[in-house]
């Protein structure tokens, strides 16, 4: 029996920027329909790895692969050959991310930002995208923000507008890098627990995020990333809860 193709496959990612190597020979291999959270201190790689996954960022090294297709580069015999532009957003468009500071387009209502990607980057009917849109503000508690503006919005609201957009592409994972770091502490459980929802609903979700319990509640696999390497991961209860390594310790000791 044929194992499973996973939905995340990283192998041998390396990255440096200049001298410094922020991601160092990587290997993750995450099932489809889980949830995995990536811990680490600041400067550890874990945005960047996020970016690797949807070619923000190119590698130097190795092999990213969702549901089995290369990202970023298609393979001639041992080389690989970057794709043209128009090919990688392609891709782009099946991998959602959600970013730290939202980066929602400030002169477009909330309703047409949740329309714009699927139309532009996937050329679909915008009638047909404007009923799945208003749906999935529905779905993260914003139907009655469909007309307004980013900047008549809370952090929180304009968060959970950035989810039901990624949401939109229809995409076979979403990325979230520290969704709630740029939220006053009150709108966080709001974001929170709309990941939570779509966790629930089996969604392929990673999630770099510095809430312990929220991994503690929610993961399927913890990433300890330090230094750019996988130092620990598994189960929360053993990444969190019983980590087999002093690094990961003495991380968890600042946080929690």
């Amino acid at each position: 029996m044929t194992a499973p193709t996973a939905a995340v496959d990283l192998r041998g990612v390396t990255k440096s920027f200049g001298a410094h190597r922020v991601l160092d020979d990587v290997d993750l291999e995450l099932a489809e329909g889980t949830v995995t959270v990536i811990l680490g201190p600041s400067g550890s790689g874990k945005s960047t790895l996020l970016r690797t996954i949807n070619h923000l960022e190119k590698t130097d090294r190795g092999q990213v692969r969702v549901n089995g297709t290369l990202i970023g580069y298609r393979q001639a015999g041992d080389r690989l050959h970057e794709l043209p532009e128009r090919d990688i957003l392609r891709q782009r468009s099946r991998i959602g991310f959600v970013f730290q500071q939202f980066n929602l387009f400030p002169h477009l209502t909330v309703l047409e930002n949740v329309v714009e990607a699927p139309v532009s980057a996937q050329h679909r009917r915008r009638s047909e995208v404007e009923v799945e849109a208003r749906a999935l503000l529905e779905r993260v508690g914003l139907a009655d923000k469909a007309a307004a503006y980013p900047r008549q919005l809370s952090g929180g609201q304009q968060q959970r507008v950035a989810i039901a957009r990624a949401l939109a592409l229809q995409p076979d994972v979403i990325l979230f890098d520290e969704p709630t770091s740029a939220l006053d502490p009150e709108l966080v459980g709001e974001v929170l627990a709309v990941i939570k929802e779509l966790a629930r609903d089996g969604a392929t979700l990673v999630v770099v995020t510095h809430e312990i319990g929220f991994a503690r509640e929610v993961a399927d696999t913890v990433v300890f990333l330090d230094g750019g390497r996988v130092v620990e991961q598994g189960p929360p209860e053993q990444v969190i809860d019983h980590s087999a390594h002093e690094r990961t310790r003495a991380f968890l000791d600042r946080v929690l």
